[in-house]
Formats: C-alpha cells, sequence, structure tokens
C-alpha cells in the first residue's frame, strides 16, 4: 500500500526571523533604485511618507526648464542633515499654532499709507531719517516707516487668501516675463496642507501664461498653476523698474501675510527640490536663528558686490551706486573681518530667504526694504550695513553655497531676442582686487578699500 504523501511548508517559510530579513532587504533595495532612478537624493527616512508626484503638466511650448546652470554639487552626500518628516511636521505646526508664538503684528508698528496722494509706495526719506530707525532696542513701540504709502495693487478676494495664511508662506514673484513659473520638487505629502504658494506678477507675465494656456483665460479669480496660487497686480500704480516691484513681496511678505508664521522666499529663477518644512526646521529652526540666507559664491565685501554690480551692467547708474557706497561708509560700514562674528560675510545670496517672523527679522525686511526704496533693488548692497547698524541684532544664519545647490535647482532668465543675439555665457566676475582703486572715484570709501586691498 502507497504512503500517503506529507506536505511540509518550506524552511524559508518557517522561520520568521528569515522572512523579516528577507522583507527588509526588499525594501531597502527598493528605496536605494527608486533613489537613485528619480530624486537622486531622497531627503526621507520613513518609506511610508511618499514624495508628491508632478504638481503640473506644462504643455512643451513653454519649457519651465530651458537655461539650467550647471552646479558641482556631488550625487547624495548632503551637506545638510534633515529629520525625519512626520517629526518635522508635527514640530513646525505646533510652533504655528502656539498663540505666543512671536507673529509680525504683535513684534512692530508701521507708518499708516498715505493714500495715492504719496509720491510711491515706499515714501520719500533721507538717509538721517532712515537711519533714525535703525535703533529699536531703547525706542521700542514708536510707527517705523515699511512701505505701503500707497495701497499694494491686488484683488481684495487675493488680500482675504492672503490674510489666511496662517502658518508656513512660500512666496515668489515674475515681473515682466522676466522667468518661469516652476514647480517644487520633493515634497511631503502633508506639505500643500500646512503651506501657502503664492506668486505674484504682472500683466505682462500673465499674458504669457494665457498665452501658453497655463490658465484658462475665462478664469477670474482664484488663478493657479499647480501649487502656486497666481496674484495680478497691477503694476502701473507701483515703480517703473519692474525688479523694484519684485522687492515688494520679496521684502514685505511679513506685511502681506500678516498672520504667518515662517516664510521662505524663492527667486522664480529657482526651483525647490527640498520640502519647504525641511528647509525651514533645518536651517532656521535647528539653528535658533530669526532668518537664513546663503552666502555669495565669490565675494565677502559689500564694495565688491558693488564694483561686480557696475562691471556687469546690473545696475547702469553707476554714480548712484558711488553715492550708495559713500552714504554707506560714512555712517558706519566696515569690510567683513573675523571681528563680525558670527557673520561669516558681507554679501548674500538673496535668491533664497527663510525667514521666522518677529521683531528682528521684520525690523531688517523694512530696513533693507527702505534702503531699496531710496537707491536701488540690489538688496545685497545694503545687506550687511543694515545687519551690522540695526538694533536688537539679527539672528542669522549664512549657510555654504554648497547647501543651496542641493535645496534649489537654478536657472537663468528668460533670453529675449534682443538679449539672445549678443548673449555671452556668464563665468565669475573678475577678481575685483585688479580694479583700479583711488580716492577721487570712490571718494570718502577710500579707507574701506585700504582695509582690503592694501
Amino acid at each position: 500500500m502507497r504512503k500517503a504523501m506529507v506536505l511540509t511548508r518550506p524552511l524559508i517559510v518557517q522561520s520568521k526571523l528569515l522572512c523579516f530579513s528577507l522583507l527588509y532587504l526588499f525594501a531597502t533595495l527598493f528605496l536605494a533604485i527608486y533613489t537613485t532612478l528619480t530624486t537622486r537624493c531622497l531627503f526621507r527616512s520613513s518609506p511610508f511618507d511618499p514624495i508628491i508626484s508632478p504638481l503640473f503638466s506644462y504643455p512643451s511650448s513653454y519649457g519651465p526648464h530651458k537655461y539650467a546652470l550647471p552646479t558641482h554639487r556631488p550625487s547624495c552626500s548632503s551637506p545638510v542633515f534633515f529629520s525625519d518628516y512626520p517629526t518635522i511636521l508635527r514640530e513646525i505646526m505646533a510652533l504655528c499654532e502656539n498663540s505666543s508664538f512671536a507673529t509680525s503684528g504683535a513684534a512692530l508698528r508701521y507708518m499708516y499709507g498715505k493714500g495715492n496722494k504719496a509720491n510711491n509706495f515706499g515714501g520719500d526719506m533721507n538717509s538721517p531719517e532712515r537711519f533714525s530707525y535703525f535703533d529699536q532696542e531703547n525706542h521700542g513701540g514708536i510707527e517705523i516707516p515699511c512701505g505701503f504709502h500707497k495701497e499694494f495693487p491686488i484683488s481684495e478676494i487675493d488680500k482675504m487668501a492672503m490674510e489666511k495664511c496662517r502658518g508656513v508662506v512660500v512666496v515668489s514673484a515674475i515681473f515682466n516675463d522676466h522667468d518661469k513659473v516652476r514647480q517644487p520638487r520633493g515634497m511631503g505629502s502633508q506639505t500643500m496642507a500646512a503651506t501657502c504658494f503664492f506668486m505674484f506678477v504682472d500683466d505682462t507675465t500673465l499674458n504669457e501664461f494665457f498665452r501658453h494656456r497655463l490658465i484658462s483665460i475665462r478664469s477670474k479669480e482664484d488663478l493657479r498653476i499647480g501649487v502656486w496660487r497666481i496674484v495680478r497686480v497691477s503694476a502701473d500704480d507701483l515703480y517703473e523698474n519692474p525688479a523694484m516691484n519684485g522687492v515688494i513681496p520679496k521684502y514685505l511678505v511679513h506685511r502681506l501675510f500678516p498672520n504667518s508664521k515662517f516664510s521662505i522666499w524663492v527667486d522664480a529663477k529657482l526651483q525647490l527640490v527640498v520640502d519647504p518644512l525641511l528647509l525651514i526646521h533645518s536651517l532656521l529652526v535647528s539653528e535658533g536663528v530669526d532668518m537664513a540666507i546663503s552666502r555669495h559664491p565669490y565675494y565677502i565685501h559689500t564694495i565688491e558686490e558693488a564694483i561686480a554690480t557696475a562691471r556687469w551692467k546690473k545696475w547702469r547708474d553707476v554714480g548712484s551706486l558711488r553715492v550708495q557706497m559713500e552714504t554707506y561708509c560714512d555712517h558706519g560700514l566696515l569690510p567683513w573681518s573675523p571681528n563680525k562674528f558670527p557673520y561669516p560675510s558681507d554679501v548674500p545670496d538673496s535668491a533664497l530667504i527663510i525667514r521666522k517672523h518677529g521683531l528682528r527679522s521684520d525690523l531688517f525686511s523694512c530696513l533693507v526694504f527702505n534702503e531699496l526704496n531710496s537707491f536701488n533693488p540690489r538688496d545685497q548692497l545694503a545687506f550687511a550695513f543694515v545687519r551690522d547698524s540695526m538694533r536688537p541684532r539679527l539672528r542669522l544664519n549664512m549657510f555654504d553655497v554648497e547647501v543651496f545647490e542641493h535645496v534649489a535647482m537654478e536657472y537663468r532668465h528668460n533670453l529675449k531676442q534682443t538679449e539672445e543675439k549678443g548673449m555671452r555665457r556668464s563665468v565669475r566676475p573678475p577678481n575685483s582686487s585688479s580694479l583700479p582703486v583711488n580716492g577721487s572715484y570712490w571718494g570718502r570709501c577710500e579707507k574701506y578699500l585700504s582695509q582690503i586691498w592694501s
């Protein structure tokens, strides 16, 4: 009589430890392959929090990723540490919901605007008037000038949406169709619910959006392109220079979003590739600072940036640049030195600014805006003078350029036909120390120059 067959489970199934080990191995391999083939660097430690897929499908005619600038970033050796996303999400949300957390409205009082009769949006002040507001340690409670001497020309619906943003806001702007609108990458599953994204544009830029069918021409309000809420600004009522109009949301973000606790300014030439909440936590909250901004890749002295601004025709009125630098030299601007510790440089790359709204960061933003309103929109020129002169002092994280290159992709501005014909590829500006130094040209900044170039 034939023996009955006995069915037994394979040994591989009988060992629970072996099963869990194999499961862990396959999960790890999957994450490694996913990281290599998709995002290159995965700023997550949990496989249960997926990164959001692309947020918008662009028509081929628009080309949002043309003119990318090459970088020297390594493959996946991140120069900044990012904590676990769920932990960061809980911590940031707790800070935003904390009623005792310092908000912009409770920190400073602002001058009331003068309506449409004012000469310009930022008002008219001479240097002694502007500098009299730098010290707020012993003069707390006074009203300070901070733009809005004329109404900011946006719709009431957009104003209401901006006031409802009570946590984190990411802000950008495109005027005169100078850049492309790009979607951030690498965002966690809960970031869009916890963060507002606003893009300010003028009619020239908005018409290009309509022409490329990024927005339906029938849309009347609540305009959106992917993650961005598009806010139309009637720029005819502001400054003639489109760059100066872009300075308003860049430095007065705390006034446009009075209930927000954190903000990230992103130049439209950038595309964020790391979740905004990770940036705020790692570069701002963990460092215990009011503001985080990248160092300039080449310069550390303000006057080096001024010379490059004139040399590369970023601002063509060279005479006004000289007057601006001499004004700052007269009122105490010094070259960078180790005595300025903990500040590692006098020149930032201001394309990415991360802020915790409060007395120090809001005061700094107002004071810088007043300088730009008085001279020109080149904010790197006023940066160190305001930072070193204001009281209370700004707690600042000027992070390395390698960090900047890891968290954002940079692109060239839109190239117009007149620019394309005579375009030269951007290279490192010449060494400023090779430029002539003489008292007749630099006037009252001769002592400043002698300290750095002697």
